[in-house]
């Protein structure tokens, strides 16, 4: 470049002379200030069209059209009719009849003639025939039902009055109660009842190969001494039903049941459990 282009010569063309300017960096810086003003001006105008477009759709979105109102009539409706009520009707007492008159029996206790107070002396008391025998004396009932004296055998015709104490009969003195309030178990409970399974209860070898729990269940009578009968099972395996019959008529005498405080002849049903362990 010659002296007299430098006062008119561009910095870029002072500072790419003679160098390659066909390289690229000279077009860059040559148009860069055009570049920028371009980027500018593209990004003002996609921020203004998102701004519109967001205004527009926001006043789209807000614009609500009426809706359809369906109008509704109500009608007069007349109201059930009430039903009649009956009338209550009350029915009359059953006719009772009033109790015969009764005369209270007290305890004398005898004195000697000198010690019997003139107050503590009974008054005689006029007593109706058709007076019953009570627990208080109550002359002013006027039932007319007679009281006659009670025979041993019957309670009909004459007899001596006298009237014993009814005897109880014992319905289970020979009978096997099927229910009983407490039943008949193993002396020694059930902690009893397992060391004696332990120690007498014999697996056979053709059960030997199972596993899990096997339940054997036993029924007999357990009389009134505690003696055991009868004994046959009724369920589980056929291998372990005869040695659970077996254990039973072993295991000697139990504690009988109970019935109405008593000690009774009554079934027992006892199952016997066997795990197996693999």
């Amino acid at each position: 470049m010659d002296l007299q282009q430098i006062p008119q010569a561009d910095l870029l063309d002072i500072l790419f002379d003679g160098r390659n300017k066909d390289y690229g960096a000279y077009d860059l810086r040559k148009t860069y200030n055009n570049r920028l003003s371009r980027s500018i001006l593209t990004t003002l105008a996609i921020c203004l069209l998102l701004f519109i477009g967001y205004t527009v759709a926001g006043k789209m979105h807000h614009s609500t059209s009426r809706p359809n109102v369906t109008e509704v009539y109500l009608a007069a409706v007349d109201p059930p009719a009430l039903k009649k009520e009956l009338p209550l009707t009350i029915p009359k007492p059953a006719h009772v009849t009033p109790p015969a008159p009764t005369i209270r029996i007290v305890t004398t206790k005898i004195v000697p003639d000198d010690q019997v107070r003139p107050e503590d002396k009974p008054q005689p008391t006029e007593v109706p025939d058709n007076a019953h025998i009570a627990a208080v004396t109550n002359l002013n009932a006027t039932g007319d039902d007679v009281a006659r004296p009670l025979s041993n055998d019957n309670g009909a015709g004459p007899g001596t009055g006298v009237i014993e104490k009814p005897v109880a009969k014992d319905n289970m003195e020979d009978g096997i109660v099927d229910i009983v309030q407490i039943e008949s178990s193993y002396k020694g409970g059930m902690a009893a009842w397992q060391r004696f399974l332990l120690k007498n209860f014999r697996v056979p070898q053709a059960t030997e190969d199972q596993s899990g729990d096997v339940t054997v269940v036993v029924r007999f009578i357990v009389d009134k001494e505690g003696n055991v009968s009868n004994v046959e099972a009724i369920s589980g395996p056929a291998e372990l039903q005869k040695e659970a019959v077996r254990v039973i008529r072993l295991s000697g005498k139990w504690e009988p049941a109970i019935q109405n405080g008593r000690k009774v002849k009554s079934y027992k049903t006892q199952p016997i459990t066997i795990h197996w362990e693999n």
